[in-house]
């Protein structure tokens, strides 16, 4: 009677597994052509497939391919659309689908990135060219989510603390680089598209940068998080956004920095402080660099300039100058020869060169791009705190 007993619950144990199961591959629960995309081939061709039987017309962009470029994809008998590409450099892309116009990721591929409301498939083409953005086999620093408050603006808001290896084991005080991401971007930016906490793994573990601290803020001054605005704000349109102006870089200075310096081991002095940012968190950079001179002794802005082509040019040589004045180790400029930035770009070197701050320029090819700004975290990042 008892085994009987056992069998019985042995069953009913059996029974609810598997509906477990079921339930748990509810999202994959599609019967479908076994696909596999991407598929990087040893010449580091790309084979990308996708199943959609009933669609017209689908077609491929990636980060290797010009902006708008599309490239189509052929149909096979069981609904399955395929296509080769050329042979790519090995680096890290991102990459959409269009079925019938349709923008999606590839539903057979877990790597997926988000970039505020757009969102890509990651493709990784392995060798040399990617090895710095790879999770490799070295020490790992560690990602906190961390949440704060901001009297300045009036909100409790989330940022992203990058810690190095040993970090959690040690009594070591470190410096700290605070990086800022981009418009449409926020605190996840740089470390899913960015690789900032690969990066910084990889150049430590072959001592080309020191270990350091990154602090990954959100810069949308309207928000808490990631796509969290402050309770009762609206986005800013192109007529309100002026009213945000400044704000962030305020918080990030009075709020932020001092929230760090008083949680986590740093090293609390100018020498110590790198800020850099790209795009709109170059213009932040500029700002909150300007308007409080020397609290930052590094400095990088990545495919940003003075934005306004109506500034008050005389007010901002003042600005530079007290800059200058403040003292500044490095001061790191860096945007591509495509990026429609470029004659915001240009103005701010002119501010540069006009008021004497020492400074350094790398023109890269290409554009407005992530795969430009990752390089650029990767030729400064070693240049910082030494």
């Amino acid at each position: 009677m008892k085994f009987s007993i056992i069998k019985s619950g042995i069953l009913v144990a059996f029974l609810l597994g598997a509906s477990t199961i079921a339930q748990a591959q509810e999202i994959s629960a599609m019967q479908a052509p076994k696909v596999v995309s991407p598929e990087v081939a040893s010449d580091n061709s790309v084979s990308f497939r996708i199943f959609s039987p009933s669609a017209n017309e689908v077609t491929l962009n990636g980060s290797w391919m010009g902006f708008g470029e599309k490239l189509p994809l052929q149909k096979e008998e069981n609904g399955v659309w395929s296509v080769t590409t050329d042979p790519l450099e090995s680096s890290m892309y991102h990459y959409n689908f269009f079925i019938d116009g349709v923008s999606a990721i590839d539903p057979t591929n877990p790597e997926a990135l988000r970039d505020g409301t757009r969102y890509a498939s990651l493709l990784m083409v392995s060798g040399e060219g990617s090895d710095v953005f790879e999770l490799n086999e070295v020490p790992h620093g560690s990602i906190s989510k961390v949440w704060y408050e901001s009297p300045s603006l009036d909100s409790y808001r989330r940022m992203y603390v990058y810690t190095p290896p040993g970090y959690d084991s040690g009594k070591e005080s470190y410096p700290v680089l605070y990086l800022l991401h981009g418009a449409g971007g926020d605190e996840d930016a740089w470390s899913a598209l960015g690789r900032a906490n690969d990066i910084l793994d990889n150049l430590i573990a072959e001592g080309k940068a020191k270990p350091m601290i990154i602090v990954m803020t959100n810069g949308n001054a309207w928000q808490t998080s990631t796509l969290r605005n402050v309770p009762g704000a609206a986005a800013p349109t192109r007529e309100t956004y002026a009213k945000f102006q400044g704000q962030f870089e305020k918080s990030l200075v009075k709020d932020v920095v001092p929230y760090i310096e008083k949680n986590y081991r740093v090293k609390a002095d100018k020498e110590n402080r790198a800020l850099a940012g790209l795009s709109m968190g170059g213009a932040h950079t500029i700002t909150a660099s300007t308007e409080y001179p020397g609290t930052f002794g590094y400095i990088g802005v990545f495919s940003s300039g003075i934005f306004d082509a109506n500034a008050d040019m005389a007010e901002l040589e003042k600005k530079f100058t007290a800059l200058k004045a403040s003292g500044v180790s490095k001061y790191w400029v860096a945007c591509g020869k495509d990026d429609f930035v470029m004659e915001s770009n240009k103005r701010l070197l002119s501010i540069l060169d006009k008021t004497g701050l020492e400074h350094e320029y790398h023109e890269s090819e290409g554009g407005h791009t992530w795969a430009n700004w990752r390089d650029y975290l990767v030729l400064f990042a070693p240049m910082l705190f030494i």
